[in-house]
């Protein structure tokens, strides 16, 4: 993992857009499109925000790039607490993206579990069966959560799927989130954590015994691309 730590804040909002120009570019270049799935929470509503603005958004062929989501509360889409809707307000709907290239992870009239069934088939007709993003945004709670896997919930021990949903009784409500061997095959991935409040889960991730079932962002351990940003208050 490769921590960068920032003095303010719109410094690193601005890396991580610019991270996300450069990698987007790379991509597009070498493959024709650039897949990524994105997170909720204030830290990417920030970066969205600036790549929605004229300085960021001409930089991007956005019309060769696939929206996908981490994690979602199973709200619909016009749901405050959605994360899609803070990105299509931030974001899609401010930038020339094909709507077709938008995949949101909510279906009205579906129950979580099928949909996440249904994701899955998504993310393969679009990425093929290796399923490998070409960069993933992520976050990290408190009690050091990534995505929807929370600690001490049995997504922490899935193998095989690449989405799951499950009934999440300290939010009572349903989760869908990718799952960690997914996550992990991405080429890119760039946590965003902050603040007081994340160091100690910050250094129990990076210097703590492994125990993911506690901290579960020690569960995403790709082979490369694994990059972090974050402040002296959270690193210490």
């Amino acid at each position: 993992m490769e921590i960068t730590v920032f003095n303010d804040l719109d410094t690193l909002y601005k890396k991580a857009a610019d991270t996300f120009v450069e990698l987007a570019g790379e991509s597009i270049a070498e493959k024709g499109r650039f897949t990524v799935a994105l997170s909720g929470g204030s830290s990417p509503k920030a970066i969205f925000s600036l790549l929605a603005t004229a300085e960021y958004s001409q930089k991007v062929e956005w019309g060769k790039v696939f929206f996908f989501w981490v994690d979602e509360r199973w709200v619909p889409l016009n749901d405050e607490k959605s994360n899609a809707k803070m990105t299509f307000e931030t974001l899609l709907h401010r930038v020339p993206v094909n709507g077709d290239q938008i995949f949101p992870m909510y279906k009205e009239g579906t129950e979580p579990e099928e949909y996440a069934k249904e994701y899955e088939k998504q993310i393969r007709k679009i990425l093929g069966e290796e399923g490998v993003f070409d960069f993933i945004l992520l976050g990290m709670g408190d009690d050091g959560h990534t995505a929807s896997l929370f600690p001490g919930e049995k997504v922490l021990e899935e193998k095989e799927k690449w989405v799951d949903a499950y009934y999440l009784r300290p939010q009572e409500m349903f989760r869908i989130t990718l799952t960690a061997p997914v996550i992990n095959k991405a080429e890119n991935i760039l946590v965003v954590a902050f603040g007081e409040s994340k160091k100690h889960a910050l250094n129990e991730v990076v210097n703590g015994k492994y125990n993911p079932q506690l901290y579960p962002l020690q569960l995403i351990r790709p082979k490369e691309g694994f990059m972090f940003f974050t402040d002296e208050k959270a690193k210490g």
